[in-house]
């Protein structure tokens, strides 16, 4: 007999159980549990009508806003799989994305329609916003609601990874399982009607996974920000109310080195679930804004995650639910504590997920038992794991492996540096010379050759920067990181200044 997804039954309970609070904060729409559902249901009517059948995956592309939810598990209770889709993807990535998934629909804003029509994909289109060529969603909204009953095996989707080191690959998951999430959520310490904050884009699993499954599973509301602003950050979080954010990439260093304000502690703010805290910033920031880091490592791909609930300064963490992590040298050797390698994990369960048509990249990843994740990392006596860079981004330099994350650390705490992203160039001498480009704050002034000379009392000499490019922006990804292979590309430019030369 079919049944709910778990996610439909839960929005159901959740409507039924309190249908005028409030569950979705945007801007200032305030959207109910009862709306939201009605409107869910109306999506997955509508989508039925257009000929979606149980299985097919429907495209979601859109910015933040309630949109955006309603069209991923509307596309659920529907029996499709959701495939939220990066905004910032276009031409060929695009392209080769939308039919690596199989996607029969796209759900996409109208302001994005233009990077669609250049792959030519031919799905069927539902617009929020203008359309006369296509079916609207507030067409689809305007469906009347079906309580939909499918089967209950339904996946949460197919979630694509970043595709910063190859391209994207749609992580399927092999069960609908939540509980390795529950201890991340309860870290949240987030309570019945409190309020979760994300200004991460919901195509990332950051936040539909933690924020908008852990609101669900909570009872909390969600509060969604368009994009991170670190002048806008604290002022919103005080408009939400909220009592939580989950942080990557550069979020905190970002927001430590804004300017100083009396009101800095004046927040509800309790909890931030932390992914990649330098280890400079973590006291100073719990200090400044009257928050508690707790941090964690995860991957959209991963069987399971790190977290650290112990407040040990630097660390990710320990495995958590049912996990298993360990540390493995080039060999596949596992390594003693204090060593660097390949940080692996594995699920109690066996494997998790695979990657969608691509079998050898699910074997690859899963070879030996460990799922091994690409980042390195080394472990203590104790059992705490300590991030040291992307396996991948690292840089060979006078035959020492070096990673773009221990020269960023460094660089980012000389004085007047808002950010920065390492990356090696051709060396004339073979392997790599390192490259560091640094955004300055808002007023600073960088000499090079002071920024280097600093570098050189807190690292090995092999990894000091060899060249400097000062720039009023990185590139980045939706997620904050940056797009490490756009800066490789560019290499050495007339704007960047060399150390030898000088």
């Amino acid at each position: 007999m079919a049944e709910k997804p778990v996610i439909a039954a839960l929005l159901e309970y959740r409507a039924t159980e309190h249908p005028d609070q409030t569950f979705v904060k945007w801007r200032d729409e305030r959207v109910s549990w009862g709306s939201f559902y009605d409107g869910v249901l109306r999506i997955a009517s509508g989508l039925r009508a257009m000929g979606i059948a149980q299985g097919d995956r429907v495209a979601v592309m859109m910015p933040n806003r309630p949109e955006f939810l309603l069209a991923h598990f509307g596309a659920i209770c529907a029996g499709a799989a959701p495939v939220p889709v990066n905004t910032a993807q276009r031409g060929d990535t695009l392209a080769y994305l939308l039919k690596d998934c199989g996607a029969r629909a796209i759900v996409i804003d109208d302001t994005l329609r233009a990077q669609y029509a250049e792959t030519g994909a031919g799905l069927l289109e539902i617009v929020r916003g203008d359309a006369k060529d296509a079916t609207t969603f507030e067409q689809l909204l305007s469906t009347p609601p079906v309580d939909i009953e499918t089967d209950g095996g339904t996946s949460f989707g197919v979630l694509y990874t970043s595709g910063t080191t190859g391209p994207p690959k749609g992580v399927v998951p092999m069960r609908t399982d939540i509980t390795p999430l529950l201890a991340m959520w309860d870290a949240m310490n987030v309570r019945a009607g409190e309020t979760i904050y994300t200004c991460l884009p919901l195509f990332h699993g950051n936040a539909l996974a933690i924020s908008v499954l852990g609101a669900m599973f909570l009872d909390a509301q969600l509060a969604i920000g368009d994009r991170f602003s670190a002048s806008r950050f604290w002022d919103d979080v005080r408009a939400f109310d909220a009592v939580e954010f989950n942080h990557v990439g550069a979020l905190i260093p970002i927001l430590l080195k804004q300017p100083e304000q009396p009101s800095d502690r004046d927040n509800p703010m309790r909890t931030v679930l932390s992914a990649g805290c330098p280890t400079h910033c973590w006291e100073p920031f719990q200090e400044r804004f009257g928050v508690r880091i707790f941090e964690q490592f995860s991957m959209v791909d991963s069987p399971g995650y790190l977290i650290n609930l112990d407040g040990k300064v630097g660390s990710m963490g320990k495995p958590a639910a049912g996990c298993e992590a360990t540390i493995l040298g080039n060999d596949g050797a596992e390594l003693p504590a204090g060593r660097v390698g390949e940080l692996a994990l594995r699920a109690a369960q066996g494997r998790t997920h695979y990657y969608l048509n691509h079998p050898d990249e699910t074997e690859r990843a899963f070879r030996d038992g460990w799922f091994h994740t690409g980042d390195l990392a080394s472990k203590d006596v104790e059992g705490f794991f300590y991030y040291a860079g992307r396996k991948k981004g690292s840089m060979r330099r006078r035959g020492e492996n070096v990673s773009a994350w221990e020269v960023e650390n460094v660089v980012d705490q000389f004085p007047g540096v808002l950010e920065s992203a390492a990356h090696g160039v051709p060396s004339e001498l073979g392997e790599d010379d390192i490259k560091v480009v640094v955004v300055p704050r808002e007023g600073a002034t960088i000499d090079p050759r002071a920024l280097v000379d600093f570098c050189r009392a807190r690292m090995a000499r092999y990894a000091v920067p060899r060249y400097v490019e000062i720039r009023r922006e990185i590139p980045k990804t939706p997620t904050q990181r940056p797009r490490y292979a756009e800066l490789k590309a560019e290499g050495v430019t007339d704007r960047t200044w060399d150390g030898d030369a000088s």
